[in-house]
């Protein structure tokens, strides 16, 4: 094996490792062929999905699936909540999503908290 393990397609995890003529992912147990991986140097952004498993794109509408309490706010975002024209970005931690929640303004969500619309 060489002395870089390649990014697992599917979760971007760095613990791969060779299993006969397969690479397998240790985080989430995905198999490809090292054939069909990307060339050396390309980087390929994941795929975002919302709580159900549906892929997510820039300018889609998605609802919040659970009460959010918003710090410096008396009352949540309930369950529900329309948010249009979402960003997928590379946020901190876990918050994927850039959009503007009627009535709070920009934030960031988690797309563990939203389903597509």
């Amino acid at each position: 094996m060489t002395d870089t393990a390649p990014i697992c397609p599917e979760c971007a995890s760095e613990n791969t490792y060779e299993l006969g003529d397969f690479l397998v992912c240790s985080m989430c147990a995905h198999e490809w062929s090292p054939a069909a991986a990307e060339p050396e140097g390309a980087v390929s952004e994941p795929e975002i999905r919302d709580s159900v498993g549906n892929v997510l794109t820039d300018g889609d509408t998605v609802t919040v699936v659970k009460d959010l309490k918003v710090k410096g706010f008396p009352n949540a975002i309930k369950v529900g909540t329309k948010v249009r024209n979402i960003r997928l970005v590379n946020g901190v931690g876990d918050h994927d999503i850039d959009c503007k929640v009627d009535g709070f303004g920009p934030m960031q969500l988690k797309s563990s908290v939203v389903k597509k619309a």
